[in-house]
């Protein structure tokens, strides 16, 4: 406890030094008993006037081992299943107000609340309940009751469950209830409606998709009518969204869990309610803002009347399963040292803590304690309430617990004591706190809402195919991705000298453009091991990307600007290619999605690396593609008939053509990569080389169906399995023949890359790659070949007509005066992060490479595409072996 105490009380000694003396040692009333057990006096008496209205809150066990001690908690676990949870109200905000169980009825002590939620009229109160379990199961066995919505309507004394079908109720997990401004309930949920439906597109059965750590299903955004009818899914994330929030404009703001990739962090979106308009909304970039600047999460957003957002920040396993509460100036930054371009040069930060308590977010003491969850009062006086701990230490031997002061602190005998939670009434502007219920040995109060009638805020109303979406692409199933340009990173060009010198056909070809293509990737949803137990080798190398499939190519026109169909109700990431069809960027580790009929606009790209995001569209950066320079009058040197309209990007005036004059074949993607140039004025040079890279010329399995090759549609799927698309590439013939029939050349893969010759003699296979079958002596579920090619091997050679390893002296052992000898390794030809990074291999292929010709193009472009996915062994779990 000594470095601990250290730590500590240099923290108390620093810039909160003199408002943690004041206020929080204030706050420290509790008299101290044996362990689990403090009585709380707050040495003033209740405010009955201004806390008149009835309050709502969950309480529940605090969840111990065997040994007496906390289990602890992680965020990202939403579906743990803990008994002794009811609901409880009190009609008045006060201390000595009686408190009523409104659950105990229905599942007594075998059941679990969760996440309450008040009407705008202040009558009702939403919240996520299950139960009562079945005690002849264990909690986690399928068998067990879902959570599902509830509300208690305080005029009727009515409980009631919004699904009244007992076979719609179980048909999934619902919890973060939320009243719409409409009457609606916007909820998380495990149901996946439409991410279903696309399963059978897919011809795959439908499941519950799993979260990207493969832990428990995917909670997404739900709306349903106030009846429980007309479940619609509305957000399309891999992992979890959750603690739906409405703001004061109609829109939601919500937690979501970004997992793809190298990236793992809560960070908060907002969309309309109908899915629409989806964006970061703030924090992508400002996980560093806890104690020390360690890592937390943004948790439980919600407006307060001030127009800040109040969010609880955590790290992803809590001490206490608490954290601390902050305001975020959301409406004018979008993170803590980034202001919207409204605001540019406003400094921050746009964090700070809401109280006077000095909470840690990285370590088991936290002389400010702790919080779980806190509520705005909406009457003028900045007040909140919060569900608070205070800071308790234990002695081990006797039990006895103690505040947290720097005596104690100092103590090296004294321990961290369980928490204890009760309901406090804080006030922002006098920094004091009011205790309202009392925490009791044993039990938390994990949430907490009031009872107060609220402005109902504006109604978005659903956008309506035929008026705000196009039919025909909802009849489609698709949206529209428009991109301004890529060439815009951050609101910075990325080309030289600029976009209308790149856009000009006069001052650049087409092979001088360094982005030609847009590729469009999907996620691959998971089944849990109960619905698909296949092998986990079936991810390859590196279980970094999943699965993942190709959707869509489309060009990208001269100013780097594409405009495309995509799959709508699909997670979707999108990467720019070069004239090879490689990737030029970074993987795109976060999902996008649209809605059927919906035009996705996007400035540009952005680097991760930059410590700056581009979520909010019109709000992060202004566009660097300054379009057409006037009306009626082609881009510069660019085909006259391709008349712009002023400031219209290239793909809006081509799509504005071709919906003119051919049925907006622009805006239709491809399976294959095609380039047209459709640009250059032909009285200024000759237009550049049209080409095709066409699935339909493989002469081994296609990745796709053979009717999306012909003809894309929103289903269409390009999914590569290494045993199925990739392996028959080395054994095809690929022999050249004299007139007479006689062989001339044989450039078969496995001719060379084999360890036996023509004679059945061992040899060392060329450049140390073996292409033949066979198993993997690194991975028996793999082929030999796929792990030559991303694993790397040893060295070999021929000795007595054995091929060996090759083994090199690298010194004398002092002891035995016998030479040291070790393996030379031989680096991987490909590379799993991407085939930009497998230039080894591909500069072979290249114009002046030793096995120039010997791929064709689109044998090349499919090496490409699935590197720059993953390298996955299949992306098909349904194509995988089974455990």
């Amino acid at each position: 406890m000594t470095s601990q105490a250290n730590r500590i009380q240099a923290k108390m000694s620093g810039i909160r030094s003199a408002a943690f003396a004041v206020g929080v040692s204030a706050l420290l009333l509790a008299g101290c008993d044996t362990k689990g057990g403090v009585g709380i006096a707050s040495g003033q008496d209740p405010d009955p006037v201004a806390v008149d209205f009835a309050i709502a809150y969950v309480k529940r066990p605090i969840p111990l081992d065997a040994n007496g001690d906390l289990i602890p908690s992680d965020v990202r676990e939403v579906l743990t299943f803990e008994l002794g949870a009811n609901l409880f109200t009190r009609e008045r905000a006060s201390v000595v107000a009686v408190e009523s169980n409104i659950t105990f009825p229905i599942i007594g002590d075998l059941g679990d609340v969760k996440d309450p939620e008040i009407s705008y009229d202040g009558r009702s109160v939403l919240f996520a309940m299950r139960g009562p379990a079945d005690i002849n199961l264990a909690l986690d066995d399928p068998g067990q009751p879902t959570w599902n919505i509830w509300e208690y309507n305080a005029d009727t004394n009515v409980l009631r469950r919004f699904m009244t079908s007992d076979i719609t109720a179980e048909a999934g997990q619902d919890i973060g209830p939320q009243y719409l401004p409409d009457g609606r309930i916007i909820f998380s949920s495990t149901r996946q409606r439409q991410s279903k439906a696309i399963l059978l597109d897919e011809s795959k059965p439908q499941f519950d998709g799993q979260d990207e750590d493969q832990n428990e299903p995917s909670f997404v955004i739900h709306v349903m009518n106030p009846d429980g009818s007309d479940i619609r899914q509305v957000s399309f994330n891999q992992s979890h969204d959750l603690d739906p929030t409405v703001l004061d404009n109609g829109q939601i703001v919500f937690s979501r869990w970004d997992n793809m990739g190298g990236r793992n962090a809560i960070h908060l979106y907002k969309m309309n309610p109908d899915g629409t308009d989806l964006a970061l909304y703030y924090g992508a970039m400002s996980h560093a803002t806890g104690t020390n600047n360690s890592t937390i999460q943004f948790m439980e957003p919600r407006l307060r009347e001030d127009g800040l957002m109040s969010a609880l920040i955590m790290p992803f396993t809590p001490d206490d399963f608490g954290g601390d509460i902050i305001q975020i100036e959301s409406e004018n930054f979008i993170e803590n040292t980034q202001p919207t371009l409204p605001n540019a040069g406003m400094p921050g930060p746009a964090q700070a803590p809401a109280t006077i308590n000095v909470v840690m977010t990285d370590d088991p003491v936290s002389p400010g304690g702790r919080f779980q969850t806190a509520f705005p009062v909406w009457d003028g006086t900045g007040r909140m309430f919060v569900t608070w701990t205070q800071c308790r230490l234990e002695d081990p031997l006797v039990g006895n617990v103690f505040p947290c002061t720097p005596s104690t602190l100092a103590d090296p005998n004294l321990q961290p004591a369980l928490p204890a939670y009760g309901v406090w009434l804080y006030d922002t502007q006098q920094q004091t706190q009011l205790p309202v219920v009392t925490a009791e040995a044993g039990l938390a109060i994990t949430d907490i809402v009031a009872a107060q009638p609220r402005t109902v805020p504006p109604v978005i109303v659903d956008k309506a195919p035929g008026v705000d979406l196009d039919q025909d692409l909802v009849n489609e199933g698709v949206g529209i991705l428009y991109i301004r340009s890529v060439y815009d990173i951050d609101g910075v060009e990325s080309v030289n000298p600029n976009i209308p010198a790149v856009a000009d056909p006069l001052q650049f070809t087409a092979d001088q453009r360094p982005a030609r293509f847009l590729r469009v990737v999907k996620a691959v949803s998971l089944p849990d091991d109960d619905f698909l137990d296949f092998n986990n080798a079936a991810f390859g190398v590196t279980q970094n990307q999943l699965m993942r499939e190709i959707v869509t190519y489309a060009m990208i026109e001269p100013d780097g600007s594409a405009m495309m169909k995509v799959p709508a109700n699909t997670a979707l990431a999108v990467s720019v290619l070069d004239s090879d069809g490689q990737r030029i960027t970074p993987r795109h580790q976060s999902w996008i999605q649209v809605r059927p009929g919906e035009v996705l606009e996007c400035n540009g790209c952005h680097d991760p690396t930059s410590g700056m995001s581009h979520g909010r569209r019109g709000e992060s950066f202004a566009s660097v593609n300054p379009g057409a320079p006037a009306d009626g009058v082609p881009f510069p040197n660019t085909e006259p008939a391709l008349t712009a309209l002023f400031g219209e990007s290239m793909a809006e005036t081509r799509v504005r053509h071709s919906c003119i004059n051919d049925n907006c074949s622009a805006l239709d993607p491809s399976v294959n990569i095609v380039f047209d140039d459709v640009w250059t004025d032909p009285a200024v040079r000759a237009k550049d080389a049209s080409f095709t890279r066409s699935y339909a010329s493989l002469l081994t399995p296609p990745p796709v169906t053979v009717q999306c090759i012909n003809s894309w549609s929103s289903i269409c799927r390009i999914v590569v399995n290494y045993e199925f698309h990739v392996h028959p590439l080395w054994s095809l013939p690929r022999q050249t023949f004299d007139a007479m029939g006689n062989l001339i050349q044989d450039d078969t893969c496995t001719s060379c890359h084999t360890p036996v010759d023509a004679a059945g003699m061992a040899m060392v296979p060329a450049s140390q790659l073996d292409l033949t079958d066979g198993i993997s002596d690194i991975d028996a579920d793999h082929f030999k070949a796929y792990r030559e090619l991303l694993s790397g091997d040893n060295e070999q050679e021929v000795v007595m007509g054995v091929l060996v390893d090759r083994l090199v002296q690298v010194g004398i052992d002092p002891v035995t005066g016998l030479p040291i000898l070790v393996t030379v390794p031989v680096a991987p030809s490909m590379s799993a992060a991407g085939a930009n990074n497998a230039n080894r291999f591909f500069n072979r292929f290249g114009p002046a490479g030793t096995h120039s010709g010997r791929l064709s193009d689109t044998e090349l472009k499919m090496l490409s595409e699935w590197l720059d996915i993953g390298a996955q062994y299949y992306n098909n779990p349904f194509d995988a072996p089974l455990n």
